[in-house]
């Protein structure tokens, strides 16, 4: 799996509610994506819902053998749009089997149980929930499980049921809070995708970023990620977008080297 992957959340329609203003604009991107050799894509069927596994299904199914589709379960839409949890093992093996079926696989290579809370984890057991993925994970409909939104706790609690591959949890150049975490996954050999690498935070205006890109001769974005890329080896991004130059300029970051110079000022911003 590449470590530069695509998150496919902005392909649905505004607030990841409906379908997309451009839809052979969303199926270009993703064949561009492909085309450019990212073979890791997050998704979730309840991302529109249903939208985004119906897109990439129509954009890119029969899927290359080596390609990567890695889905999030544990909340759904309501009808005003919100994102109310979805966690009961009934609820969760209804999310799966939707997955599958819009997806049009037999199998899912990657689940992230989603818990509760964005920027922070909701405290609490994850041991039921995760315990009906991993039912499913024994009866060959998932390969690998992973989490989203979790703090250490409940890794180490999800753990002692089976194994996890990745943690999807907020994470970028602003808001480290998971410093420590990442490195102990690194030592475990599991992976860390920071969602929200390029979104929702301020140094993306920073005096300090804008001098590191023109030093370096790059955008912003490709500065704040080429940095999540050096900070640790084990963590994967997956920046969204629903625009072709923005898909290529956010692979900019992936051949980006950031001297020891750029690293300490930007290590600075936190």
């Amino acid at each position: 799996m590449t470590r530069f992957g695509y998150g496919a959340m902005q392909l649905a329609g505004p607030h990841v509610f409906g379908p997309p203003r451009d839809r052979p604009g969303a199926v270009e991107v993703l064949r561009t994506a492909v085309a450019l050799g990212i073979n890791h894509i997050d998704t979730s069927d309840y991302y529109g819902p249903h939208v985004t596994n119906e897109i990439i299904r129509e954009a890119l199914h029969p899927y290359p053998q080596d390609l990567h589709l890695v889905t999030k379960v544990g909340a759904r839409r309501d009808e005003q749009g919100g994102w109310p949890q979805a966690r009961t093992p009934d609820e969760l093996r209804a999310q799966v089997h939707d997955n599958l079926r819009r997806l049009g696989l037999d199998t899912l290579d990657v689940v992230n149980l989603r818990m509760g809370g964005l920027q922070e984890a909701e405290p609490g057991s994850i041991a039921e929930a995760f315990g009906a993925l991993a039912e499913l994970r024994e009866q060959g409909l998932i390969r690998h499980l992973g989490l989203s939104t979790v703090n250490a706790e409940q890794i180490a609690e999800a753990q002692a049921i089976a194994p996890v591959v990745c943690v999807q949890n907020f994470y970028n150049l602003a808001n480290r809070g998971d410093d420590q975490l990442i490195d102990d996954l690194a030592a475990q050999g599991i992976a860390y995708v920071p969602y929200f690498p390029l979104g929702g935070f301020s140094p993306l205006q920073s005096d300090t970023l804008t001098e590191v890109a023109d030093r370096l001769g790059a955008t912003r974005m490709a500065v704040a990620l080429a940095w999540l890329l050096q900070r640790s080896p084990n963590i994967l991004l997956i920046p969204g977008t629903s625009n072709v130059a923005h898909l290529r300029e956010n692979i900019a970051g992936a051949a980006l080297a950031l001297d020891g110079a750029a690293v300490k000022q930007l290590d600075a911003l936190a």
